[in-house]
């Protein structure tokens, strides 16, 4: 074997120190892998996996191994007489020793997939993986038994914002909800949508003038009636910016279950995943640029690489975002932030100024994110939490579904609602770097855990699930709906070879 020249062997070892890398190299065998997309039950748009790269020590890395060699993933049918499309990208490095691997199906394999791992031409862990047939794919119509579904995907037992916002509810009066719905949010300025679940097919009517992002609504129903059962039920989605309800719990007349996409602390909503994640999950390697799988492998420069500085851009949809751009001019050293489009406050474009957009990977190269409500809770919180800088979050009324599980200053940095302290925050998180880049790994990693594509799904389900249960009358088909069909899928026909449970069994 061709020994490497001694000073190239020295160069090696101290960029490995300068790296904070283990000293031994990968080894393939007690590299670790794990995840979802290495069930050949678990149905998703995109299918996912994680390695954890362990040298020959037995020690995980904290950062990408040094050298050339990639790890690389090969998906393909068991069968070689069976041709599936599958797109599957490069790894994401996740730059602290993970990759996230991701694959998308675009047929079903009958016979089933073989998934190998390799670390140039070795096998990692366990590869290679064989997932026995059928493994379908995302727009193939084979749902679930709820159990067994929810088993496969381990899904929580608990959600703690579920749990909450349903304790308004005991019991759910459908009568009443037909009677007052339409008169208090079903004017043409409205934005509601009234949905019924009956045999695993959807229907629904619209309410008011601005129904449009139904399309969010729609897509994610006809993605879980696809994998599972869904039990009966009628409700309402709101598809406007701000919580509806806000009647008090004991008052008369009582509040009614209306389902948003953000709450308020001083609104009764049942709050769902946001149609941004929502839809960025669905059409994930396909239809968008951003989305919580690939976030994860664009997090910019490491910590100690990063511009020490707070950042921000957006639109003029709260004042508060302004003022954000006031405080950059005085104070460039500590914050850059800026207005990217006005809408709200157009007379202050000239004052103020207008910034080029960026590319919404580009804010990673900054230490210090800011995240400002926009005219709710800005939906750009779960990217930012992916990320690999630390969040600056501004005290809201307005939560998404995943807030709850979130606590200041250890996953993120408090910042008052007039923003008053944001400087402060700035200054205590460049003298406090160890203790700022510890907050930031720990918001990334309960994020990652939180916003995980699969657990989207679950909190869907048992948020329907607990609807129904408390419903008091049986759901109907109503006047003026349509059903909802499945989108059409000619190249992709896939047959289902689940023994389709009946009612009795759910």
């Amino acid at each position: 074997m061709r020994r490497l020249p001694r000073a190239l062997l020295l160069l090696r070892l101290a960029l490995l120190v300068a790296e904070g890398a283990p000293e031994a190299l990968v080894s393939a065998p007690r590299s670790l892998v794990w995840g979802p997309g290495l069930q050949a039950a678990v149905v998703l748009p995109v299918r996912y996996f994680y390695l954890q790269a362990v040298n020959s020590e037995g020690q995980n890395f904290t950062r990408a191994p040094p050298g050339q060699t990639p790890f690389k993933v090969v998906v393909k049918s068991l069968s070689p007489k069976e041709l599936v499309r599958i797109h599957v990208p490069k790894p994401l490095d996740r730059n602290d020793g993970t990759f996230l691997m991701r694959y998308r199906m675009y047929e079903t394999a009958n016979e089933g997939l073989k998934i190998e791992v390799l670390y140039g031409d070795e096998h990692v862990a366990q590869s290679p993986y064989i997932l026995k047939g059928p493994v379908y794919h995302e727009y193939c119509e084979c749902p679930e038994n709820p159990q067994a579904w929810q088993k496969t995907l381990s899904c929580p037992t608990k959600e703690p914002q579920i749990a909450k916002d349903f304790a308004s509810f005991p019991s759910i009066n459908l009568q009443q909800m037909l009677n007052e719905v339409p008169k208090r949010f079903g004017d043409e300025r409205g934005a509601v949508v009234h949905y019924t679940i009956l045999n695993n097919h959807i229907y629904r009517r619209s309410l008011g003038k601005y129904t449009d992002f139904k399309m969010f609504s729609d897509e994610i129903l006809l993605s879980l009636t696809r994998k599972v059962l869904l039990p009966d039920l009628e409700f309402y989605v709101n598809l406007g910016d701000w919580p509806l309800e806000h009647r008090k719990v004991n008052g008369t007349p009582s509040p009614i279950p209306i389902i948003s996409w953000c709450g308020s602390l001083d609104s009764r909503d049942i709050v769902l995943p946001t149609y941004d994640i929502t839809h960025s999950t669905l059409e994930a390697m396909r239809g968008v640029t951003n989305d919580l799988l690939s976030i994860q492998g664009n997090t910019g420069p490491s910590w100690i690489n990063k511009t020490e500085r707070a950042f921000f851009r957006g639109r003029d949809s709260r004042e508060e975002r302004l003022q954000l751009v006031q405080l950059s001019k005085k104070n460039p050293q500590l914050l850059d932030a800026g207005i990217t489009g006005y809408f709200f406050f157009q007379e202050k474009e000239k004052e103020l100024g207008k910034a080029k957009l960026m590319g919404f990977f580009d804010f990673f190269k900054y230490k210090y994110q800011v995240n400002v409500d926009g005219t709710v809770a800005a939906y750009r919180y779960p990217y930012l939490m992916l990320g690999d800088s630390l969040v600056l979050k501004q005290d809201s009324p307005y939560y998404e579904h995943f807030y709850t599980a979130l606590e200041p200053w250890k996953h993120y940095v408090p910042i008052k609602r007039n923003l008053g302290d944001l400087l402060e925050k700035v200054k205590w998180a460049k003298e406090n770097d160890e203790e700022a880049k510890k907050i930031a790994k720990e918001g990334q990693l309960m994020a990652r855990d939180l916003l995980q594509p699969h657990r989207l799904y679950c909190y869907y389900y048992q948020v329907l699930q607990k609807y129904a249960e408390r419903q008091s009358s049986k759901p109907e088909v109503r006047d003026g709906m349509e059903l909802v069909p499945q989108p059409e899928d000619s190249t992709a026909i896939c047959q289902c070879h689940r023994k389709k449970p009946s009612r009795e069994e759910l």
